[in-house]
Order: C-alpha cells, then structure tokens, then sequence
C-alpha cells in the first residue's frame, strides 16, 4: 500500500495535480479504463467478471485533497497573509511549517509572541486574522520574487510511523482512502468497479458531484477518515470513533443518510467476516457520499471511514491496522456485492 508516498505529495483542494499524477501511474495495468474529468477527478473503471449476470455499477470515492492555505496578499514587510482551504481550526497552525507555492518554498506560521500580548489577548482564541506567513522575506518586493496572491500553501510534515503501529502524516484525509482504491482496483469482482480519486472533497464535494453525474453508478460509497477523539477527558459518546477498534460504518453525517439495507448488510457483513468494526457515534461532518447521494435521480450511499486523531492538522493520526481492516471490508463487500445488492433490493 503507497500510504506513504501519497501522504507526503502536496495536494491543497484545487491543486491536486501531484497526487493525480501519481494515481493515474500506479494504475496503469490495472483499470480497464481511466478518464480524468473537467475538475480533475481520476475515475477508474474495472469491468465485472467475466459471466457476471446483470452486474450493478458500484462507485466508491476517495477524494486526493488536502486542507491547507493560500497566500491571499503580501504585505509591506515581506509577510504573507494567507486565506484557509477547508476546515482547519487556527490553533493547530501557530508554529507550523508550510510549503508555498509549486516550489514549496519554506515558510512558517507565526503568531504575535506570547511575551507582548496583553492578560486579556492570551484568554482569546486563536484566528486566522491573528495568524501571518513567514518566508524569510525582507520585505514586499523580495516576497513577490518569490510568490503571487494565489499561490497554494500546504503543511510541511513527514510520514512517520511510531508506538504500537500508529502513522503520523497530513493528508492522512482522505490519501488513506485513495491508497485503498489502489488496492481494489487490483481484484475483478462480480460488479463493476467505478474507483473515483475525486477533487475538492475539503471545500464542497465538487469533484464527487460531477464524478457521479458522469458516471451514474447504481450504487456509492465513500471510503473516508472520520474524527477520532479519544483522548484525555473524552466521554465513550464523545469519542466519536477510536483507534485500533477497525473501520467506521455511519447511519448519517451532515450531508447524507446512509442507506438503510446498505449500511445493515455492511455491519453484518464485518460480523460474518471476523473484521473489527465500530459504529460512528457522531453525525458531524460530511463527505463525496452527500454528493453521489443527489446524483441525478439519486442513489443509495453509504460511508465507510478509518478513524483519524487530529483531523485536518499537520499531525493527523491512523492506526495501520484500522487502515489493513477497512481494505479487508472493502474488498469483502466487493466479493458479496451481488448477494448485498438482492437484499437491497427486496427490502426497498
């Protein structure tokens, strides 16, 4: 699995180029057949097995973007002021390494140091208005040399991997689930496989909603991470997923509604397979399968996702085996797919 290699590929939302490149690479000699679309979505298509009767299309989306920044102005000083891509919550910015623009030249986040804010500064929570972009810079006519409004920004992090099977990376979301595309796409299965490497997941499933227009699948899924919060003073409820206890099946999040039989079969599925599962407990957030759910006439959806600490930061963390688990239901479900679509069927 090229985790790690598509982790340290920058990738913010509308800039996926590097990670598109090396998709379409790896899969060479695997999909029958590869498209890129107008936005820049990969869509990979595996034709059924041989013999298959009336196979269903199947799409399931995993999305190449990243959240991170762009430099929205320079100022007089050489300093960037810098606009988000996608969610990202500015106190796990403060410090940070970056890399901007296509030469990803080195920068960091700073902040007004602790020593000069006033008693009632430090009790008020970090923005990103409070927040700047160093590049070494002297001032604005050495920064323009160097970088434009419009140039992207992406955290500086590497993958490591550490304590009892833990991996730290960004764009952990959603590059766990593209590299566990990559591994389907090597079977044949009874359905046809529609493998879509989507864009701009992180600011408004633009590349799932053109993606499943294009396509029109039976049926979707996407395969995400999801929040894990369990960690000092979280409640079991509050914890949303954990590490370590397998993939996250979701009845609902803030974009769709999981498909009743769908999201049924799924959870028995990993039961009658031995494959440790969790239930999300949670419904915030959302992901490509709000936008494959509205497609054209609308399509049975439901979502699949490893858990991840540290959402949307430099620091995100997975658990390998969590990662390992996801592809074996994955791939379960893609060998059982006709069985789960007849149950569908008959009880819609």
């Amino acid at each position: 699995m090229r985790l790690k290699e598509l982790c340290e590929l920058r990738g913010v939302s509308g800039d996926e180029g590097a990670v598109r490149a090396f998709i379409l690479k790896e899969l060479e000699g695997l999909a029958d057949e590869v498209t890129v679309d107008a936005l820049g979505s990969v869509i990979a298509v595996k034709r059924a097995k041989e013999g298959a009767k009336n196979p269903k299309r199947l799409m399931l989306a995993a999305h190449m973007d990243e959240v991170g920044f762009i430099v929205q102005y320079v100022r007089d000083d050489g300093l960037l002021r810098y606009e988000p891509v996608g969610g990202i919550d500015a106190a796990v910015c403060v410090s940070k390494r970056v890399e901007v623009g296509k030469s990803a030249l080195p920068g960091v986040i700073g902040a007004k140091a602790i020593h000069l804010q006033e008693p009632a500064e430090r009790t008020k929570p970090t923005t990103h208005a409070m927040l700047y972009i160093d590049i070494g810079a002297k001032e604005k006519k050495d920064a323009l040399s160097k970088v434009q409004p419009g140039d992207y920004i992406s955290f500086a992090s590497d993958y490591v991997e550490f304590g009892e099977g833990l991996v730290k990376a960004k764009a952990l979301d959603d590059r766990a689930g593209c590299a566990i595309l990559l591994e389907l796409m090597k079977g044949r299965y009874d359905c046809e496989l529609i493998c879509a490497f989507t864009v701009q997941e992180e600011i408004g499933m633009n590349g799932a909603t053109v993606a499943a227009h294009r396509m029109n699948p039976d049926y979707a899924l996407a395969i995400e991470t999801t929040t894990a919060n369990d960690v000092p003073g979280a409640g079991v409820h509050e914890e949303i997923t954990a590490l370590g206890q397998g993939p996250a099946l979701s009845f609902m999040d803030r974009a769709s509604i999981a498909n009743p039989p769908l999201f049924s079969a799924l959870c028995e599925l990993a039961k009658a397979e031995t494959i440790p599962w969790q239930l999300k407990r949670g419904t915030s957030g959302g992901n490509d399968a709000g936008a494959m759910q509205r497609a054209r006439a609308g399509r049975p959806v439901a979502v699949i996702s490893v858990p991840c600490r540290y959402i949307h930061s430099p620091v995100c963390v997975c658990a390998k085996e969590d990662i390992e688990n996801t592809l074996r239901l994955c791939q379960a479900m893609l060998r059982n797919f006709a069985q789960i679509e007849s149950r569908i069927a008959k009880e819609e």
